[in-house]
């Protein structure tokens, strides 16, 4: 139906690494919208901050493949969700500092 079994199989191969980053991508999206919706303590946003930082972190190494990339580009790639840290960080202090 899609092809004979070699085929499939290279497809596979292929297309592991993008599929299982997507279902772990999903299942962590999964406990960040869990927790929102539970909040089982007080400072359960901790944990969300946490969760997505993995969620971060599985883009950064995984789906952008900055792991195999040359040392400047990990450095500039660095650089860059440091950046974006720092602004969420900024969002985060305005948000929680207007009680």
């Amino acid at each position: 139906m899609f092809g004979t079994p070699d085929e499939r199989r290279i497809l596979w191969r292929h297309m592991r690494e993008p599929v299982l980053t997507a279902c772990a991508l999903l299942a962590l999206l999964a406990v960040n919208v869990g927790l929102g919706a539970a909040l089982p303590f007080p400072h359960v946003w901790i944990v969300e901050l946490l969760v997505a930082g993995a969620m971060v972190a599985t883009i950064l190494l995984v789906s952008m493949e900055v792991r195999h990339e040359p040392p400047l580009v990990k450095l500039f790639a660095g650089i860059g969700f440091f950046w974006v840290g720092i602004l969420f960080a900024m969002t985060l202090v305005d948000y929680l500092s207007r009680g």
